[in-house]
């Protein structure tokens, strides 16, 4: 009792999760899916994280958080796939060991109006994935294992990250490694980050590199908060650019989303898609949130992009898809 006293004054520990499920529709000209989706409005999760005071400015922490499936109960089974991380922090940043994830996919999220989640999703990382060229599954993933990275401290509105993900292959030690690096400035109504990352081939005979490069910006005008993001993936003969603009806007008791995005593939023939996307959450509570979306895919004859709700089917190619959804979201 002594000791769990002692530590209880230095240390804590929080359990959190959103709990988030959505009646969806989705369809093409020639098939089409209606059912319940996870994470319509933000990505269900379950987590615990904890900080422990070392005195001297330290700090130490961990962060073990999971995906779930709210539709049927994360039936394949819970595993901490989204982060599961042990930190060391102070005023030099924080030195961070772990699965989490990379620091261009964090520019997608924060500067998309839909982030990854629901109809108007960006759809992840690997942006090549559903042109006309193939996919590249794993190119360029969302979240880096076996990972080391290091934040910079708070300097004014600067803030960044490198990370390196060991790719840990017998007698190499680049084969299936991975190293990202984001820096950017957040400062009153303006926030701006540039990222930059490589992914390196899995063995000597297929090994290629993907790299991506993305910026992205937001200001805040009075109400009005528009956002626009630059992407572009490369490596292995393909690149696809990405460019999306979008807008939140604070309404009555929530908030109205809206993005459009354009994918552009630089090495095959009509294969670009184009996604426009509107939402609105309504707040019940702080912590609760009821909301609904709309999303339409328009792809060129050779390309299959989906919507990004978790019921989403790939399109055969050259098909349009649109997609809606009503759910409801509530965070502990």
């Amino acid at each position: 009792m002594t000791l769990a006293a002692a530590a209880s004054a230095q240390s804590s520990v929080t359990i959190f999760g959103v709990a988030d499920a959505s009646v969806a529709r989705i369809s093409t000209s020639d098939k089409s899916v209606t059912g319940l989706a996870s994470g319509g409005n933000a990505s269900s999760r379950l987590g615990f994280r904890g900080v422990e005071d070392l005195g001297s400015g330290l700090k130490a922490g961990f962060w073990l958080e999971g995906g779930l499936s709210i539709d049927d109960g994360t039936s394949g089974g819970f595993k901490f796939d989204r982060r599961s991380t042990v930190s060391l922090m102070g005023n030099f940043g924080e030195v961070r060991l772990g699965r989490d994830k990379t620091p261009a996919y964090q520019n997608l999220e924060n500067f998309h109006a839909f982030g990854d989640t629901g109809m108007g999703a960006i759809n992840g990382h690997n942006l090549v994935s559903g042109s006309a060229a193939g996919t590249a599954e794993g190119s360029n993933p969302k979240r880096f294992s076996n990972g080391v990275s290091y934040l910079l401290p708070k300097m004014g509105g600067v803030y960044g990250q490198l990370s390196h993900s060991f790719g840990e292959k017998e007698g190499s030690n680049s084969l299936a490694s991975a190293t990202g690096l984001r820096l950017g400035y957040a400062n009153g109504p303006l926030d701006v980050a540039a990222a930059y990352e490589i992914v390196r081939g899995g063995t000597v005979s297929t090994g290629v590199d993907y790299k991506t490069y993305n910026l992205g910006a937001s200001y805040k005008f009075g109400a009005f908060t528009p956002m626009l993001l630059i992407a572009s993936d490369r490596g292995n003969n393909k690149r696809v650019d990405l460019y999306s603009v979008g807008v939140k806007v604070p309404l009555g008791a929530g908030e109205l989303r809206a993005a459009y995005s354009m994918y552009k593939d630089k090495k095959a023939d009509e294969a670009d898609s184009q996604r426009l996307a509107l939402g609105y959450g309504y707040k019940l509570s702080k912590r609760t949130e009821i909301y609904a979306a709309v999303a339409h895919m328009s792809n060129d004859d050779n390309a299959s992009r989906k919507l990004g709700s978790s019921l989403s089917p790939t399109p055969n190619k050259g098909k349009n898809m649109t997609g809606y959804e009503i759910g409801l979201r509530h965070s502990f």
